[in-house]
């Protein structure tokens, strides 16, 4: 992926969204927000702004298939985050890109130019 992209981090561990915002600058692109939960990312996607999202599915225990739901209602592309021991996704996201933590900066750009050639 060779063209900058603004991203929304929806990640509720701190130490991991860190390292996700660090991945996401050295691949070249900018952090448009980080959210830690699902009402914060509903919001931001209400507002959107962003080219991308990064979702992780568990966030504080609350499913982000609503933040999904918005962001395919915006028409924003996103890439579902999992840790591996979560109920595979909705019928409905079945074609959004996953990628399993830890993330590795050799993972996340396929998974990003994934979600973005729809």
């Amino acid at each position: 992926m060779s063209e900058q992209r603004s991203i929304l981090v929806v990640e509720d561990e701190p130490l991991i969204a860190m390292m996700l915002e660090d991945f996401l600058e050295t691949l070249g692109h900018r952090v448009h927000a980080s959210c830690d939960s699902v009402a914060q990312a509903i919001s931001e996607a209400e507002k959107g702004g962003f080219d991308i999202a990064i979702l992780d599915v568990n966030l504080g225990g609350e499913t982000a298939w609503p933040v999904a739901r918005k962001l395919r209602e915006k028409q924003i592309p996103f890439v579902i985050a999992t840790g591996g021991h979560v109920d595979p996704p909705p019928v409905e996201f079945a074609n959004v890109p996953v990628i399993e933590k830890p993330y590795t900066v050799d993972r996340v750009s396929p998974a990003l130019e994934a979600a973005l050639a729809g």
